[in-house]
């Protein structure tokens, strides 16, 4: 009986193998841990994509306002299926019903983002979901876990880069024939330069930030962001007839043929950045000769379409790049923007060089694309605006180009051709299919907002 009792104390007291339980509960945390480790860096990574593409999406669609599609340019920017962030690790994701959602946020108003038609919004809030699928806390009844991403981005205002923008007017004969079109109803130089002005109150002579720009000198702030210059074809003879556009006294400036290799006086003015007084500012500087040379000056006309040369603007363009290669600063970014019919026919050159290459009295329309072409490869970006440009005519050419083809050729990509194609004379034929709108004031107002970028802003922005 000892015996058997003994070894019964000896059985009771033996602790090996107790351990292995102790483990295997140790074992089970560790790995209940790292599953759910797994799954939370998942979902923490899906979040992470899912934002990065509502963030494009909004810049996207902020990119476009004022115009009612920035809701289907955003959507087809977004990661939702046939979107263009649309990836495998984001199977799933669907656009919140009510968004990509347009909103005019007074904060945005104050910093000079109007709501202007035909959105009426100066941003946009974009937010997706989407359902991501986890794995060990699948064995704890939760195999999905919902997820949402909210962007919100404000219309192009921020300024990527300064700007050096030379403006090139079309001031022959035909700009003084009369614009029926309800848009404008007025001579056709005088809606052009209502547009230019329309163009000096969206640039940014400085900084957003400055209640004021500052002193001015000769025309110029100290800092500014958006300078301006003005050109003009046909050209002026060199005495003194550029400051009759802008002094305002009613005197005629002398209007010469296209000479080379003398070139005329095509520039009105040199850079300036005195047009308004602040980024701020809701009116133009009345004391600036750019303003007063585009109209904006009270009891002042600004410039006039004298003609008598014809139209031939292969010269303007090439003296307009010059102007911008010699006269830019690093960091900066040169355009140039060309307002015209498109149709170049000019009997009144001195050249007599009929090979079609600069300058030649033939293939007049095309030599205004090739220099054109010039500008654009060596870094300017060229905005053309087709003002009643018609389907016929650039008779030196042979009809190998019409003008209205001219005036798109001419623009460094299809987005920076604009036409006026409800102007009269022009038959409503020259359309812009990259930019529908034919209103000038809005053509000028998209090509300012287009020196722009879009910019996130906090969701909770009033």
């Amino acid at each position: 009986m000892r015996k058997i009792a003994t070894k019964l104390r000896r059985i009771v007291s033996d602790d090996r193998g107790q351990v292995l339980p102790m483990v295997a509960v140790i074992m089970t945390c560790m790995l209940g841990m790292a599953g759910l480790t797994a799954d939370v860096g998942h979902m923490i990574y899906c979040h992470q994509q899912l934002q990065d593409t509502t963030d494009a999406a909004a810049l996207a669609g902020a990119q476009a306002l004022p115009y009612t599609t920035a809701t289907t340019i955003a959507t087809s920017y977004s990661a939702v299926t046939g979107g263009k962030n649309a990836r495998g690790s984001l199977p799933n994701v669907t656009m919140v019903t009510g968004y990509p959602k347009l909103k005019c946020f007074t904060t945005l108003q104050n910093m000079g983002m109007a709501c202007t038609s035909p959105s009426n919004a100066n941003g946009i809030q974009v937010r997706q979901q989407m359902t991501v699928n986890m794995f060990f806390m699948g064995l704890f009844g939760h195999s999905t876990m919902p997820i949402s991403a909210t962007s919100t981005a404000a219309m192009r205002g921020s300024s990527a880069a300064p700007y050096n923008v030379v403006i090139v007017v079309d001031t022959t004969a035909s700009m003084n024939n009369t614009d029926s079109d309800s848009q404008c109803s007025s001579t056709r130089i005088a809606c052009a330069l209502a547009g230019v002005q329309v163009l000096l109150q969206n640039l940014s002579p400085c900084g957003w930030q400055l209640s004021s720009c500052g002193t001015v000198n000769n025309g110029n702030i100290a800092a500014p962001v958006d300078s301006v210059s003005l050109f003009t074809f046909p050209g002026l003879n060199s005495n003194g007839s550029a400051q009759k556009e802008y002094n305002c006294q009613g005197q005629t400036p002398t209007i010469v043929g296209y000479t080379y290799p003398g070139l005329p006086t095509y520039q009105i003015l040199p850079f300036s950045s005195d047009y308004r007084a602040s980024d701020t500012a809701s009116t133009l500087t009345q004391s600036s000769n750019i303003v007063a040379a585009v109209g904006g000056k009270s009891g002042c006309g600004g410039m006039r379409a004298i003609g008598g040369a014809g139209t031939y603007y292969a010269g303007v363009i090439y003296a307009a790049q010059s102007y911008l290669a010699s006269s830019s600063v690093a960091g900066t970014q040169n355009v140039m923007i060309i307002l015209s019919d498109g149709d170049a026919s000019s009997g009144n050159m001195t050249s007599t060089n009929n090979n079609g290459t600069y300058p030649s009295i033939v293939d007049q329309c095309q030599q205004a694309v090739t220099a054109a072409y010039a500008a654009t490869a060596a870094g300017t970006r060229v905005y053309t605006v087709a003002y009643g440009a018609t389907s016929g005519g650039c008779s030196t050419d042979g009809g190998a180009i019409t003008p209205c083809q001219t005036m798109q050729q001419m623009a460094s990509a299809p987005q920076y051709f604009f036409s006026d194609y409800t102007a009269s004379q022009g038959g409503g034929a020259c359309v812009s299919a990259a930019q529908p709108t034919s209103n000038l004031n809005q053509i000028f107002t998209q090509i300012a907002g287009d020196l722009t970028v879009s910019r996130l802003i906090p969701d909770n922005t009033p």
